[in-house]
């Protein structure tokens, strides 16, 4: 039996590779209209809710309502401009990369995130499309590692092809470790 010598040698970290460096692919441009047009359609239904209840004909409203509705009407508006203007600036940004051994996610506006998942830790890998997804033909790939209840990343935004075949990749690439061990 032959012993294996053991090293724990120290390495600089300017030598260390960056992930900056990883080459990637930007998701659908359809998700960043989607999200764009859902913001549009729930703050504008609801605005238009208050603003009918604001000059309804119908009754009076007592002395303070018409205040606290304009104040709510304009506490909706500012925070539906502000999730607008946040999924205009922060959707393109996101992106994502498959390499032969992991999966990469780029993401963030304000905070900047790095969620890089080795194929070979991911216990499951689901799609998952919800009805406004289904209609812009997108689906969000969601990878979950062992030793979590939740996702570890999630890539939205994929056209649903992207998406099952990255599933495959993964699923592919984990059978053929498992054969090897």
């Amino acid at each position: 039996m032959q012993a294996s010598e053991f090293s724990n040698n120290v390495i600089p970290v300017a030598d260390l590779p960056s992930l900056t460096s990883v080459v990637s692919e930007p998701i659908s441009p359809a998700y960043r209209q989607l999200n764009l047009w859902l913001t549009s359609a729930i703050f504008g239904f609801i605005g238009l809710l208050l603003g009918i209840v604001l000059v309804q004909p119908w009754f009076e409203l007592p002395a303070p309502v018409p205040f606290i509705l304009l104040l709510c009407l304009a506490g909706l508006l500012f925070i539906g401009a502000w999730i607008f203007t946040y999924h205009y600036f922060a959707d393109p940004l996101i992106r994502f990369s498959i390499r032969e051994q992991d999966l990469v996610l780029f993401k963030g506006l304000f905070f900047k995130d790095i969620i890089c998942q080795p194929i070979l830790r991911i216990q499951h890998i689901d799609i998952q499309r919800g009805p406004f997804e289904r209609l812009a033909g997108l689906a969000t790939l969601k990878v979950y590692s062992a030793g979590g209840s939740d996702h570890t990343l999630a890539i939205p935004g994929l056209p649903a092809e992207t998406a099952e075949r990255m599933r495959q990749f993964v699923l592919n690439h984990s059978d053929l470790s498992q054969d090897e061990a």
